[in-house]
């Protein structure tokens, strides 16, 4: 993959920037038991998209106030939840190798505010651009987010790189016209084992804006 046309980076958050993994399957797991909902097909489906897509997904027969219900009780569950959140393994290498290197960025998630600004805090990383569920129409995988953030950085999408973790975050990228980079052996156009593999190959890159 090219790297050297990347004019900006979007990240998603949890798992991505923030190792939050354990904090989310704690969250839906006692959402589970509160809803008599399957907790594996609850984790199974939940990763990276928002609570209320998730939520109509396993629970098709509430109406619109019932799912904004459960989706507010699932996220209440998360906000005081931040004891083992920190940054994943290379987060602050990027972060600051992007600021080296004078490349905007943005967090895009499928989180609200609130607990965005949390788990960021708890992982000492202060976002100059914060897209959440609370500024979309419509939450992964739709590429509103990652439009958005684009549009917020003043880049053209098609020159900003999305990292993601999950699958249904790399199909907002994608549909948003953007190059993907994927951890987790997901496939994106960039394959990573961790956030410094993304710092090396930028600082590398001897055009890079």
């Amino acid at each position: 993959m090219e790297l050297a046309g990347i004019g900006a980076v979007l990240f998603d958050m949890d798992g991505t920037l923030v190792d939050s993994d354990a904090a989310v399957e704690r969250a839906w797991e006692r959402w589970a038991a509160e809803y008599a909902v399957d907790p594996a097909a609850a984790l199974a489906i939940a990763h990276g998209s928002p609570a209320d897509r998730t939520i109509r997904r396993l629970l098709p027969a509430l109406d619109d106030s019932a799912v904004a219900a459960a989706a507010a009780r699932q996220l209440a569950l998360q906000y005081d939840d931040l004891s083992d959140v920190t940054a994943t393994p290379g987060a602050h290498e990027l972060l600051n190798a992007l600021a080296r290197l004078r490349l905007p960025w943005a967090v895009v998630t499928s989180a609200d505010a609130r607990l965005a600004e949390a788990r960021l805090g708890a992982a000492s990383i202060k976002a100059p651009v914060l897209v959440t569920v609370e500024d979309v129409s419509v939450g992964k995988p739709d590429p509103e987010g990652y439009l958005r953030g684009a549009a917020l950085l003043g880049v053209p999408v098609g020159r900003c790189l999305v990292v993601e973790d999950a699958e249904v975050g790399l199909q907002a990228g994608r549909a948003a016209g953007a190059m993907t980079a994927a951890l987790k052996g997901l496939d994106g156009d960039l394959r990573l084992r961790d956030l410094a593999q993304l710092a090396h190959q930028l600082e590398s890159t001897p055009s890079t804006p």
